[in-house]
């Protein structure tokens, strides 16, 4: 069975947006857990324009599902992941004028330092995951430089705008499950996700864990964050 992490990042987006205390985002991890949620994703990012260094502490030490931290692969944040002890991090690519997390890592052009950043982490018993483009090169540099799995990148597929274009991503990430499959690799996705295009893309082989955020946080917002995540989780169930 697909396990569903609920990406928190945005409730704490509506919380910087006053700079207040509210909404929480680890009452919203924790509403996520009884959901159903099988994992809690937070990014922090370096700008920290949403999730907090205090926030993701707080939701390690209050949830009792896995946590799975998005970062950069830089030192600032090794150093923080190495304190927190996630059961995962999973390395995403960072641009400072990005409104979100836009297309995968280049896993050839930056390997030695990914593979360093892997090696640290893996050490101490964290799991490491790249959040990579459906790319059979990309792939294989995943596998060479460490990493236990993959997370597709399903933003194409989920901004696709006509039925043909969507389904040629579908495509691509069938294939791309089944090539990490034979590397070794576990199989994670996520991006772009939501109620309306979710069920296609468990059609990816091997499929371990599908990572969603915004499409959960935009349907919590008017039904509550429980109830938004029971209803993804059964959907992909």
């Amino acid at each position: 069975m697909v396990e569903l992490g609920v990406n928190i990042d945005h409730i704490a987006t509506v919380r910087q947006a006053r700079l207040g205390k509210e909404p929480d985002p680890v009452a919203g991890a924790l509403a996520s857990e009884r959901g159903g949620a099988k994992w809690i994703t937070a990014h922090l990012r370096e700008d920290r324009r949403h999730i907090q260094d205090d926030d993701i502490f707080l939701i390690k030490d209050q949830v009792t599902v896995p946590f799975n931290l998005e970062m950069a692969c830089t030192e600032e944040m090794i150093n923080i992941a190495l304190k927190l002890m996630p059961a995962q991090v999973t390395f995403v690519p960072e641009k400072r004028e990005e409104l979100t997390t836009e297309g995968g890592l280049d896993v050839k052009k930056c390997f030695q330092h990914l593979k360093e950043g892997t090696t640290e982490l893996k050490s101490q018993g964290i799991s490491v995951s790249f959040f990579i483009d459906p790319d059979d090169e990309q792939i294989q540099a995943t596998k060479e430089a460490g990493a236990q799995f993959g997370e597709l990148h399903t933003g194409d597929y989920a901004n696709a705008q006509k039925s043909d274009a969507q389904d040629r991503e579908l495509v691509r990430l069938v294939a791309a499950g089944e090539t990490m499959h034979g590397l070794g690799l576990g199989v994670n996705a996520g991006h772009g996700l939501n109620y309306i295009n979710v069920e296609p893309t468990l059609r990816i082989p091997h499929l371990e864990q599908l990572h969603i955020g915004h499409g959960i946080v935009a349907v919590a917002l008017f039904e509550g964050m429980e109830k938004a995540v029971r209803e993804m989780v059964e959907l992909i169930s």
